[in-house]
């Protein structure tokens, strides 16, 4: 008889059938990373930035991000090249120390060593995400969707129903971990359960968001027993 796949070891029905890892300020804490590298960008070319501008970027794509830090900013570039001096930035960044949140790491471990699936859904580019990953163990994540694979970007639920869907599961048996708002938004829209653990920016309650202060707090027994349906 061929080996159990990781679904068979869980069992029928069991509860979640994957995670969804959201990786802004919920794998690793790159917010800071992102605000100095913004202040840096807009400083060079004659503009003003504030914090509080800053953190109204946090979840969003980065094209989007970009072309409200050209228009709140006053600097003229384009904001595909904003983009790329954003990546550059924050990537040198993350190439020198990886800023991971409380937690992370544990329970993305755990979940590698039960066999439950776990996808990173992320509105950053695949080249920023490529030093992250190789912190990692091999197999940490099944599978990895970005925001230069996706035709519309959190707050939409296409990035959620991407990942369930490369993951073989329904959206509604996923528990979805986020920060923000913005990606709240879409990992509800997509049917998830989201697990939201607040860190740069609140986030409004609804009835499927659970929240917890960390994720040090968090193991798979705590996340079985986030099934709301």
């Amino acid at each position: 008889m061929d080996d159990p796949t990781p679904a068979d070891r869980r069992g029928p029905g069991r509860f979640p059938a994957a995670v969804l890892w959201d990786m802004d300020g919920t794998l690793v804490d790159t917010e800071p990373y992102w605000i100095a590298v913004e202040t840096e960008v807009v400083e060079a070319h004659g503009g003003t930035w504030s914090h509080d501008q800053a953190l109204d970027l946090v979840g969003n794509e980065l094209i989007v991000s970009a072309t409200m830090l050209r228009d709140k900013s006053g600097i003229d570039l384009e904001p595909e090249v904003i983009v790329d001096l954003l990546l550059d930035g924050v990537v040198a960044r993350v190439q020198r120390s990886v800023p991971w949140r409380p937690g992370a790491r544990e329970l993305l471990e755990e979940l590698r060593v039960a066999g439950v699936p776990c996808a990173l859904v992320t509105m950053s580019y695949q080249r920023f995400v490529e030093p992250v990953l190789a912190s990692l163990p091999e197999g940490s994540f099944a599978e990895v969707v970005t925001g230069d694979q996706v035709e519309f970007g959190k707050p939409h639920p296409e990035p959620y129903l991407q990942a369930a869907r490369l993951l073989g599961v329904r959206p509604e048996d996923c528990v979805a971990i986020e920060d923000s708002n913005t990606g709240a938004r879409s990992a509800e829209a997509a049917g998830c359960v989201v697990l939201v653990i607040e860190n740069h920016v609140p986030v409004a309650p609804s009835d499927r968001r659970v929240f917890r202060e960390t994720l040090a707090v968090v193991g798979l027994d705590q996340l079985r027993s986030l099934d709301l349906d």
